[in-house]
């Protein structure tokens, strides 16, 4: 049996924001494994756990607060990744790539919060 949360697309876009970073952040320097590659990597596992932890939950209202959670690790990801770009550890194109990606994912959190919000 699927869990819930595995249907909904703020999850898996998620997923896919993970998988990225991880890729981007391989090739930081090794100096940076236990500072701003351990951040970005936190940052973005956060935002499907908290989708995820959020349609675990009994009602609406708590699923709304982990969803506003998801959204501020897609804030926080992307100033580390701001970050990164300043510290030439990022190209722009890859920085480019993963905006469209926060971008594509923030509306979709929003569209999440909006839906919920609507009365049954």
């Amino acid at each position: 049996m699927e869990k819930p949360h595995k249907k909904l697309e703020a999850w898996k876009l998620g997923i896919e924001v993970v998988k990225h970073i991880y890729k981007l952040t391989s090739g930081f320097p090794k100096a940076e494994d236990f500072a701003l590659t351990a951040q970005l990597r936190r940052s973005a596992v956060s935002i499907p756990s908290n989708v995820a932890e959020g349609a675990g939950r009994k009602t609406n209202k708590e699923f709304i607060n982990f969803l506003h959670i998801a959204q501020g690790s897609l804030s926080e990801l992307d100033t580390q990744l701001d970050i990164a770009l300043e510290l030439g550890y990022l190209s722009r194109q890859d920085r480019k790539a993963i905006d469209e990606l926060i971008i594509k994912l923030d509306k979709i959190l929003t569209g999440l919060i909006h839906s919920l919000r609507r009365p049954e």
